[in-house]
C-alpha cells in the first residue's frame, strides 16, 4: 500500500520541523480571509510561503484558486499551470485551468484541456460539466447535448446536468423543454433557473 503524505509532513521532511507551524498558520489565515471574501488578503498572507517554495504543488494550486475567486484569471492560469508541471497526472489544476479559460472566454483552450482529461477519465464529473459549458459558448449545441445525455445516463437526477440540457433545449426550441422544466421542479421545487424561465 502506497503511503499518502500530508502537506505538513512533506514540508517537515524537506524543509525542517520549524516550518510546520508557520505553514499551518499561514494556510489558516488564508482560509479565514477566503471565507470573508477577502481574496486579496488571502493571497497576500501566502505570498511569503510562495516566495519560499515557488515550485510547491499545494501553494500554486491554492493561489490559482484564490486568484480565480479574485477574478485575476491570468494569475490563476499561471499558478494552475505551475501546479500541473509539479504533478503532471493531477486533474485538479487542469480543472482550474478550464474554469479560468472559461471565465476569460478562451473556449478553444478550455475545450483542449477538457479533452485531455477526458482521454484519462471519460466520465469525470466536473470535466464533462465544464465541457458542456464550453461547447454551449462555442454554439456546438449538438455535441453539448450528447455530453449531457452521456452524463445523465449516470446521474439521471443531477440538477446541474438537467439545467444544462434545458439551456440547450431552449436554444434548439425542443418540444421537450417544458416537460424538462417540470421534471427539474419535481426534483428541486425552488430551482431558481427554471422558476425564472417558466411563464407566470
Amino acid at each position: 500500500m502506497k503511503a499518502i503524505f500530508s502537506i505538513l509532513f512533506l514540508a517537515t521532511l524537506l524543509f525542517g520541523a520549524s516550518d510546520e507551524q508557520s505553514i499551518k498558520e499561514d494556510y489558516l489565515k488564508s482560509y479565514n480571509y477566503e471565507q470573508m471574501g477577502k481574496y486579496k488578503e488571502a493571497i497576500k498572507v501566502l505570498s511569503p510561503l510562495y516566495t519560499k517554495y515557488p515550485k510547491g504543488y499545494t501553494i500554486n494550486f491554492r493561489l490559482g484558486w484564490l486568484f480565480f475567486l479574485n477574478k485575476k484569471y491570468t494569475n490563476a492560469i499561471k499558478h494552475y499551470k505551475a501546479a500541473s508541471l509539479v504533478n503532471t497526472k493531477a486533474i485538479d489544476p487542469r480543472l482550474g485551468l478550464i474554469r479560468s479559460y472559461l471565465a476569460k472566454n478562451s473556449y478553444k483552450k478550455s475545450e483542449t484541456i477538457a479533452n485531455e482529461i477526458l482521454k484519462i477519465d471519460f466520465y469525470n464529473y466536473y470535466t464533462n460539466y465544464y465541457m458542456i459549458q464550453t461547447l454551449r459558448a462555442e454554439k456546438k449545441y449538438d455535441i453539448a447535448q450528447e455530453v449531457c445525455i452521456k452524463m445523465l445516463a449516470l446521474y439521471p437526477t443531477d440538477i446541474l446536468f438537467l439545467e444544462q440540457l434545458a439551456r440547450i433545449y431552449k436554444v434548439s426550441k425542443s418540444p421537450y423543454l417544458e416537460q424538462l422544466y417540470k421534471d427539474i421542479l419535481i426534483l428541486d421545487p425552488n430551482n431558481i433557473f427554471v422558476n425564472l424561465q417558466m411563464p407566470k
